[in-house]
């Protein structure tokens, strides 16, 4: 599985799922691109969308991409904020389907 991280996410999340391709928004060189854009490009490359962004799902009609979503609530970005939803987060990014968000935390 393809997962990409959105610049928002703290680098370290990548730790949460092994076995999985997964790279940063800056990794693949496309950081500050906008919401809608950034989407478009990401579905090309990748199967899920992992962000902090929770207005995401408002603002963009998730429903037509060809691409999965996760949404992780947590306390601050700090990589120790997440560490306990590692589990989760795998989970949800194995099982998620096109067009679906799912909500970590």
């Amino acid at each position: 599985m393809r997962i990409l991280l959105d610049e928002c996410v703290n680098a370290g999340v990548c730790q949460a799922f092994p076995g999985h391709a997964v790279k940063t928004v800056a990794q693949t060189g496309w950081r500050s691109t906008e919401d809608g854009p950034l989407l478009i490009l990401a579905q090309e490359q990748f199967d899920v969308f992992v962000t902090i962004d929770r207005s995401l799902e408002h603002q963009q009609n998730l429903k037509t991409l060809n691409l999965g979503f996760v949404v992780v609530r947590v306390q601050s970005n700090e990589i120790t904020s997440y560490l306990h939803l590692f589990a989760q987060l795998n989970e949800a990014a194995e099982s998620v389907s096109p067009g679906q968000v799912i909500h970590v935390g």
